[in-house]
């Protein structure tokens, strides 16, 4: 076997799994708002929908690694899958807010559940020495994933029922249930496993040397919470149509193409050379969508948004896994992830309720504040005090950028 080779079948369908997946909750996450919006005419009760499905994953990711430990990482994944159909199945014709909100909690369990098991298995297969390389690709293949959700679901919003959306995305659960049954699940060193287990908690759940740029995620991702959330609501305002779902196109295309040269970037000259052009784009992107009337306006604003949320979202990752020590990039990437989750949750329901006594264009404008924020503390952080943790600091293939 040529254990230099990453794009193996099993690497391949780990790839395949996580577009799929990070597909199907991703319609979810556009079309739930959407439909919620539509029947109770209430934007706030709309951005809920996205608010309990991030928090319940945020509540249920760090107690993931201990339960890996304890059930094999395929078992416990394929039965996360199974939970997650028939939760989303149940969804089907249903229009009471308390049902919707609770099997939105269990969706949100099995993607906390899921999104920490594939990319532990992505980074078993992944060969040591391209572990950089693997994970880029995996990490594009959620990016995509995330991106043409909303964008596919809005579109087939605005000629079907919300109904399509909920079997479309049982259809895509299965698929991935269907395609994990064929990866291998390495078995870790009991020694090493005793080792992990011996660790207090709290020691694998937070290290404050990356609560900074964790804190950072969560004020970008609070405006990706209202573009997500939201966006369709602003087409209708502004007149748009069905050309609003091609802003997610224009985003992913814009971050497909942006990724490898920001990598590039960043290890040639650091991440200040990525934070502020990146910032700035994305107040650009926003404050584009907050005067939007026509269609060129909308996806010049996607071009600006995609480069910032191609280059911001992945910098900020690698300064949370560069400032601790290598023993503890887990506890990092995990930080990360529920910072991220957790502005989306903000985003979607402070923004909802905002836009319930204003408009969606102001919900837009208002978001810049959340960016110019990042800018500043970004700044006064890491720009104008040197941080003791920057000895840890690793190249961007080293962390797998």
């Amino acid at each position: 076997m040529n254990t230099s080779k990453l794009w193996t079948a099993q690497f391949t369908a780990i790839v395949i799994m996580a577009f799929l997946f990070f597909l199907c909750l991703q319609l979810l996450t556009a079309g739930f708002p959407a439909f919620i919006t539509d029947i109770k005419n209430n934007p706030a009760q709309g951005g809920l929908m996205t608010t309990v499905f991030m928090v319940s994953a945020i509540a249920i990711r760090p107690f993931v690694p201990s339960l890996m430990q304890k059930m094999d990482n395929k078992k416990l994944s394929l039965i996360s899958l199974g939970f997650i159909a028939v939760s989303v199945a149940l969804s089907f014709g249903q229009d009471s807010l308390v049902l919707l909100l609770l099997l939105r909690i269990f969706h949100g369990i099995g993607f906390g559940i899921i999104t920490t098991i594939f990319s532990t298995m992505a980074t078993n297969i992944i060969p040591a020495h391209r572990l950089g390389e693997g994970i880029g690709y995996y990490g594009m293949a959620t990016s995509v994933g995330t991106s043409l959700g909303p964008m596919l679901a809005l579109a087939l919003l605005q000629v079907f029922s919300f109904n399509l959306l909920i079997v479309l995305s049982v259809g895509l659960t299965l698929l991935t249930l269907l395609l994990n049954l064929f990866i291998k699940d390495p078995r870790k060193p009991a020694k090493k496993m005793a080792t992990i287990q011996k660790g207090h908690f709290r020691e694998h759940a937070f290290d404050r040397h990356a609560f900074t740029p964790a804190i950072l995620t969560a004020f970008f991702s609070i405006t990706l919470g209202g573009v997500v959330s939201f966006l369709r609501e602003l087409g209708k305002e502004a007149g748009l149509g069905a050309t609003i779902s091609l802003f997610f196109l224009v985003l992913t295309i814009v971050m497909v193409v942006i990724r490898p040269f920001s990598g590039r970037i960043y290890d040639r000259f650091g991440h200040k050379f990525i934070i502020y052009p990146a910032v700035i784009s994305g107040i650009i992107g926003l404050t584009l969508l907050a005067v939007t009337q026509n269609t060129m306006t909308l996806l010049i604003a996607a071009v600006f948004y995609g480069l910032a949320y191609g280059t911001v979202a992945p910098t900020l990752q690698a300064l949370a896994v560069s400032a601790v020590p290598k023993e503890k990039q887990g506890t990092a990437n995990a930080m990360y992830f529920s910072s991220m989750d957790l502005g989306m949750a903000l985003g979607s329901s402070g923004l909802g309720l905002l836009a319930a006594y204003t408009s969606y264009h102001f919900i837009y404008g208002f978001s810049v504040v959340f960016l110019v924020g990042l800018l500043l503390a970004y700044t006064l952080i890491f720009v104008l005090k040197k941080k003791p943790e920057d000895r840890f600091v690793k190249t961007s293939e080293e962390i797998g950028y």
